[in-house]
């Protein structure tokens, strides 16, 4: 690919500034302000906990062992065998191991395998709005059309726009990604709102790719209930047009070790296999056997159990802060964040409050604009809205808490 084809990539994927050269992210941005200024960083959402001890250990002991070096391409058979018991036991889902799992270096890869993979120019490729940032990136150097549906803010959170989502559908459709629980808006997607997204997928031939990274954080309510997680392979008639991408970061508190995988119809993960072994090729040799005990283990299930149950109590006290504050804050039924509107405060731009917030308060948040498309009509409906993380210890929210108090006062 030549240069000039980099930079159209580039730019379609919204990472190039005015001058051409790579734009910084926010995330980036607001990092490096926090630690210029000792704010809270609640800007990027990575736990501040270590995982479970017994996880770490099996790791630790397969690098003892000398498990050092190229691991299968597919994955090691120990830990695709534990994602197939994984998927029935949890949900139902039957698995082939040997054909119909693939190990990733973490979930963004496999996200980008399967997209180019799958799609291509004269392709449209349709995301929920807000997105993980990465998929616009991924969809553009497939060089594929993003095209998005949005999610509006309503009073039990983030919901589906059910019209604007039919609307999204174009025979052009060949891919559909759908994020649940959803990362920015902690929504978890109702079981009617995805039997939508799966009608529609068969009507228009499109497939469906499921970024299910969170499928263990659902979090209680105010009634003691968890919302469920639905995969769409599950529902009627999906399983063979359905790949399911999840992740051990999320789940188990550890992000940096990179360990993902897919699932789905042996022909789609074998298109996405020829792709992956041409990115990281494989990756983790000692993190894997780890992941398969953590997939297995009862006292590690109940650990998450306990993750999810801390995660709702930290949300609350996060979400009552940014009331009191003065934020409108929507209600979050999974993930790690929760999205607050900052137009109560005066601010219709939430980059701008971003950034005024460590010399105002000493808290630092990143913008919803960072997860939506420039000029779209979620971004500008979320224009003034901000996101910020409650997976960090309790005395680190509590102090967030505090300061972000004298923006109320």
């Amino acid at each position: 690919m030549h240069g000039s084809r980099w930079v159209d990539v580039a730019r379609a994927a919204n990472l190039l500034g005015a001058d051409g050269q790579p734009r910084a992210t926010i995330f980036a941005e607001m990092s490096a302000l926090a630690q210029a200024t000792g704010a809270v960083n609640l800007g990027q959402g990575f736990p501040d906990v270590d995982g479970p001890e017994s996880v770490a250990r099996v790791a630790a002991d397969a690098i003892a062992a000398g498990v050092d070096q190229y691991p299968p391409g597919s994955g090691i058979p120990e830990l695709r065998q534990a994602i197939v018991a994984h998927q029935a036991r949890r949900y139902g889902i039957g698995l082939d191991p040997d054909t119909e799992v693939l190990v990733t270096a973490g979930a963004t890869e496999a996200l980008a395998a399967t997209v180019l993979a799958l799609a291509g120019p004269g392709d449209e490729v349709l995301t929920l709005e807000p997105f993980y940032d990465a998929y616009a990136a991924v969809v553009a150097l497939a060089g594929a059309t993003h095209t998005t549906a949005p999610l509006r803010a309503t009073p039990d959170g983030f919901r589906l726009d059910e019209q604007a989502l039919v609307a999204a559908f174009t025979p052009r459709t060949r891919l559909v990604v759908v994020n649940t629980p959803h990362n920015p808006t902690g929504a978890v997607l109702t079981r009617a709102e995805l039997e939508l997204v799966a009608r529609l997928a068969r009507e228009h031939d499109a497939l469906v790719v499921t970024d299910e990274v969170y499928e263990h954080l659902t979090l209680a309510g105010p009634d003691g209930t968890r919302p469920a997680h639905v995969p769409v392979a599950t529902l009627p008639g999906m399983a063979e047009r359905t790949l399911t991408i999840s992740s051990a970061g999320k789940t188990f508190s550890f992000t940096g070790w990179k360990i993902g995988w897919i699932s789905g119809p042996a022909a789609l993960v074998a298109a996405v296999r020829t792709v992956k072994q041409f990115l990281t090729y494989v990756n983790g040799a000692p993190f894997q056997p780890a992941v398969a005990f953590a997939l297995s283990d009862e006292g590690v299930a109940a650990w998450v159990d306990e993750l999810a149950a801390s995660l709702a109590r930290r949300r609350d006290l996060l979400s009552d802060g940014l009331r009191t504050a003065g934020f409108t804050v929507a209600a979050a039924h999974g993930t790690y964040f929760v999205l607050a509107d900052a137009a109560p405060l005066g601010y219709d731009d939430g980059a701008t409050l971003c950034r005024d917030l460590p010399r105002l308060c000493g808290v630092v948040g990143v913008p919803v604009s960072a997860f939506t498309r420039p000029g779209s009509s979620a971004d500008e409906a979320l224009r003034s809205w901000v996101r910020f993380t409650f997976v960090k210890r309790d005395e680190v929210l509590a102090e967030a808490v505090d300061r972000l108090a004298r923006l109320g006062s």
